[in-house]
């Protein structure tokens, strides 16, 4: 089953106010922290300084995710970002090594580690609108809102997101739409694995 990642992102000024309106509209969920490392392809195998492939591996307490992103820019528009999301389940961490293995053989090589910590909300009105607050390690305060869905949903979606950021007073001019990973690049942020020790 194919499913898209609808979402917007926006850069926080005041987190505290911005809490509260989204309180008024939505129900806190979790807070968590995350631990995000990318591979790239070595900058040899890359046409481009900033590479175009890339995957991540996330640690949680039982189990590893490893996700990659396919970028939908056709879809895109001034407020929001259309992306196709692949996601699959390591168990252990030989499974991990694994996995880095053949990639590293394709020539993928660790690029940079992205901390975070969220609270995840969910909207009164639609459950499947996640509105998140995010300290991202390096940039600062970010809210994302997100919709996840089928490619036949997806005008819908973006409907919905333009509608909450309405519902929040959001101003156009503080929606970023750049990845976390190219904000981390262009700081020249590049930090290692945290989450083991070879």
């Amino acid at each position: 089953m194919v499913w898209l990642e609808v979402e917007t992102k926006v850069r926080i000024k005041d987190v505290k106010a911005l809490r509260e309106k989204i309180k008024k509209i939505a129900k806190f969920e979790k807070k968590e922290a995350r631990g995000d490392d990318y591979f790239a392809l070595h900058r040899k195998f890359r046409r481009h300084s900033y590479p175009k492939k890339a995957f991540r591996i996330r640690k949680k307490p039982d189990k590893f995710e490893v996700n990659f992103k396919k970028w939908l820019t056709k879809y895109w528009d001034d407020e929001v970002v259309v992306k196709q999301e692949f996601e699959f389940i390591l168990k252990d961490k030989e499974q991990v090594e694994n996995l880095l293995a053949l990639f590293k053989d394709l020539g993928f090589v660790e690029w940079i580690k992205k901390r975070k910590t969220s609270e995840s909300y969910t909207h009164k009105k639609d459950k499947r609108i996640v509105i998140e607050i995010n300290k991202v390690e390096h940039l600062g305060y970010f809210m994302e809102i997100e919709y996840l869905a089928q490619p036949s949903e997806m005008e819908k979606a973006k409907k919905k997101i333009h509608e909450t950021l309405k519902e929040l007073g959001i101003d156009k001019k503080d929606i970023d739409n750049t990845g976390y990973t190219k904000m981390l690049w262009e700081k020249g942020i590049k930090d290692k694995r945290y989450w083991w020790k070879w």
